[in-house]
Formats: C-alpha cells, sequence, structure tokens
C-alpha cells in the first residue's frame, strides 16, 4: 500500500521518521473519529495520505514565501479548519510555527484539542469562531504572518475571511484546485479593498495523478479597513 512516506517521496519532501509516525497516528485519529462526525468523505488510508496529508503539504516545495518557515518564529491561523487541513500537517511537518484553529463548529475543535494532546504539539491554539467574527478580535485581527485555508469558498469570499487576519507584509495563501483564472479575476475588487497586492498563483499536480492545484498567494501592504470583514454571511450571498 502506498502510505504518506511514499507520497512525500514523490513530492520531494522529506521528513524525520517521529513526524510521519505523527501524521499516521493523526490520520488515523482522524478516520476513526470519522465514524461518530462528519470530518472527512475520505477515509482510505491510501487516499487520505494523498489527498490529505500530502495536498496539505505542498505548500512546502512549491511556495518560496512558505518554504522558509523552519526554524523561524512565524505565526500561521488556519482558516475553516475543519478536521485540521492544512494546519495540523504543516505544524507537525514544521513544529516551530505557532499555530492558530480557526473553525465555526466547537466540536471539530473539541477534537482537534485531543489530536494537539494526543501528538504532544505545542504552541497550537484552537478559536471557535466564524471567520468574520474571528477576524474582529483585536487579539487576531493584524497578527499573522500567513493564513491559510483549503475551505470552499469563492476567492473573492476568502480574501474577506482571511487576509484580515495576516498582519502588514505578511500573506494569505488559498489552497484552489485547478483553474482558477476566472475566479480570481472576480476577485480583484475583493483583494484591493482588503490591501491586498497582485496575487501570485503556483499550480502543481498531486503526484501520480492529474489532480490539479492551485496555490493563491497574496501579500497584504496594509491594515485592514475597520469595515472589513462585513457580517457573517454577507462575503458569501455578496461578494465584493
Amino acid at each position: 500500500m502506498k502510505d504518506i512516506r511514499y507520497y512525500l517521496d514523490k513530492a520531494n519532501i522529506q521528513l524525520e521518521d517521529e513526524k510521519l509516525a505523527q501524521l499516521t497516528k493523526y490520520m488515523d485519529m482522524v478516520i476513526e473519529k470519522n465514524k461518530v462526525m462528519n470530518l472527512t468523505a475520505i477515509t482510505d488510508p491510501e487516499e487520505f495520505a494523498l489527498k490529505h496529508i500530502l495536498d496539505s503539504l505542498l505548500i512546502l516545495t512549491n511556495v518560496d514565501k512558505f518554504s522558509n518557515v523552519k526554524d523561524k518564529d512565524i505565526s500561521v491561523i488556519d482558516v475553516g479548519t475543519g478536521a485540521g487541513f492544512p494546519g495540523i500537517p504543516l505544524k507537525i511537518a514544521c513544529p516551530e510555527i505557532r499555530l492558530t484553529l480557526l473553525d465555526s463548529l466547537n466540536k471539530r475543535l473539541i477534537f482537534l484539542d485531543e489530536v494537539v494532546a494526543e501528538l504532544g504539539l505545542d504552541s497550537v491554539n484552537t478559536v471557535h469562531a466564524r471567520a468574520e467574527d474571528g477576524a474582529r478580535k483585536s487579539t487576531l485581527r493584524d497578527s499573522f504572518d500567513f493564513a491559510v485555508s483549503r475551505a470552499v469558498a469563492s476567492q473573492s469570499a476568502l480574501t474577506e475571511y482571511c487576509l484580515p487576519f495576516v498582519k502588514t507584509g505578511g500573506y494569505f495563501i488559498a489552497y484552489k484546485s485547478g483553474e482558477i483564472e476566472e475566479e480570481l479575476s472576480q476577485a480583484e475588487r475583493a483583494i484591493k479593498l482588503l490591501n491586498g497586492e497582485s496575487p501570485q498563483i503556483i499550480h502543481t499536480t498531486l503526484p501520480e495523478t492529474d489532480i490539479r492545484r492551485s496555490f493563491v498567494i497574496i501579500k497584504k501592504k496594509g491594515a485592514t479597513p475597520k469595515s472589513y470583514p462585513r457580517k457573517a454571511g454577507t462575503a458569501k450571498r455578496d461578494p465584493l
């Protein structure tokens, strides 16, 4: 069977045995918990290793802005983390980062607290809030070196959800699939209003598949205007 090590090797991501063991334990915990809580539609370990673990970690070898987070005091927020993707795999691979996991469903965060404790991860904080509400908290707003998200939403909505968390000079990195040029075109106004620079787009493919992935990297050039993000639900219902 093709395991986590196999797929990471295919992507030229080298991790110590201890980290591979942590990733495997995390995968096992998610699959087991999924029997009583809806966390993922992917429960086959081989498919999980490829589409969740490796997919979360592709940022390490594809995005130069993120590839140097090791050995540095870097803060990362995973917005709409769900079952912990990409935040938990990134924390395991790069234990030096300070990680915040934000989600609107508290029972997911209770599970992630169990994961963090079981794996012995430190400097991990969970926040129960919708993104629009969390970004109004003074402790979170304009505070992070990186915001990352694999959440399913338009680029316009994701920008409004995530860029407010990023400090000036930091980056919002969205995990997207396939061709995204039209979606990015529709997000231009949102990126400008939220004080983001023109995005950099990096395309890649999951190894041994034709599954295309894209990273949208937006650098923040100024503080978030006070009027954003708008009230919960507005970004999805009425994109900028």
